[in-house]
């Protein structure tokens, strides 16, 4: 038998690849396991830039409400009342700012009572309020008042057609040139007198 032959014939023969999947043109494990991470990694940079603009953007339009929705509930064709202190002084004027810190007034206005005495008795004492323009005290103050916050009470849009309205227009009606501190400055109000001031005679 020749055994020669038979042995070269085996030897020929192909022998099968080990890794068939290994030999396969383009599919490559380390290239896939890169794709996956560079998408991985994209997402994860986009993700956290998103993230990024949403929290600024929120910081932003927290920061830019902050104080602005309660000045925007003032009226500015109307006339405001701030109450003020524990007495809840009230006085009135318009709103020009509002803030977290203070509210600043202008052309103000405040109540004053004035005390007359009856003809016929000594004791007996009536009082009359009458609305007062500010600006002719004795410090001279400058038509404009800016409270603090802390002690604002609350403020008030006026209606046009309520008395105080009314008598701020009847004011400045009689006074186009603005306030004159030669004589009191009393703005006329419903059931209000005003006492003129006399300096009595040597």
């Amino acid at each position: 038998m020749d055994f020669s032959d038979r042995t070269h014939r085996q030897n020929a023969e192909p022998r099968p690849a080990v890794n068939g999947s290994a030999a396969v043109a383009g599919h490559h494990p380390t290239s896939r396991r890169q794709k996956t991470f560079l998408f991985f990694k994209i997402a994860t940079i986009t993700l956290l830039f998103s993230g990024t603009i949403l929290l600024v953007a929120l910081v932003l339009s927290l920061a830019l409400a902050k104080g602005k929705p309660e000045s925007r509930l003032v009226d500015g064709k109307k006339w405001q009342v701030v109450v003020i202190g524990q007495s809840q002084a009230p006085y009135f004027g318009r709103i020009k700012e509002v803030n977290d810190k203070y509210v600043r007034l202008v052309d103000i206005y405040y109540f004053k009572a004035n005390q007359t005495v009856q003809p016929d008795s000594n004791t007996n004492q009536q009082q009359n309020i009458s609305l007062v323009k500010l600006g002719c005290e004795i410090h001279g103050p400058q038509d404009q008042m800016v409270i603090r916050r802390d002690d604002v009470v609350y403020w008030e849009n006026l209606k046009d057609d309520g008395q105080v309205a009314k008598a701020i227009s009847t004011y400045k009606q009689q006074n186009p040139n603005g306030q004159l501190c030669t004589t009191p400055a009393a703005a006329p109000s419903s059931g209000a007198t005003t006492t003129p001031t006399t300096t009595p005679k040597k």
